[in-house]
């Protein structure tokens, strides 16, 4: 079952329990993935579904720090309801470990050995790594390993 029809089944079933946080968040989900479409001029695959729910999971979890730091706890407490019903459609999450064997690895098989290969080296892990890691901080850890 595609991820869109995972999104919806989730969505009707959060309209029939009166969740109506969760189904806010559904809502948003589905209203970005269709103007992603819009913008793109091509329908989703699952992959592009799961980059549009990692960005908005990130964009609610910089809210909750900052609803938290200035002291709105129930707003801070809404976002992280709509991060759980976020994060159910997306993979499970790779280790510490499992990201520097998979970093590691790549390495290996690419055959790179200076911050001139990064750019390979990250074009094989971003598609098997994305939503599953923070991008970002794998980028972070091969510049890291690359420059050892």
């Amino acid at each position: 079952m595609s991820l869109l029809v995972q999104l919806k089944d989730e969505m009707k079933n959060a309209m029939r329990a009166k969740e109506k946080i969760k189904l806010g968040a559904i809502r948003m989900a589905l209203s970005a993935i269709k103007q992603a479409e819009i913008d793109n001029k091509t329908e989703l695959d699952d992959a592009g579904i799961i980059a549009v729910l990692t960005k908005m999971v990130k964009q609610r979890k910089e809210s909750i720090a900052m609803y938290t730091e200035g002291g709105r706890d129930e707003l801070a407490a809404n976002e992280a309801t709509e991060v759980a019903a976020l994060e159910a459609f997306l993979p499970t999450p790779l280790t510490e470990e499992e990201i520097n064997e998979m970093i590691t690895s790549t390495i290996a098989d690419v055959d790179a050995s200076s911050m001139a290969d990064m750019g390979k080296v990250m074009a094989v892990l971003k598609p098997a790594m994305q939503g599953k890691a923070d991008l970002g901080a794998v980028s972070g850890k091969v510049r890291a390993a690359l420059n050892s």
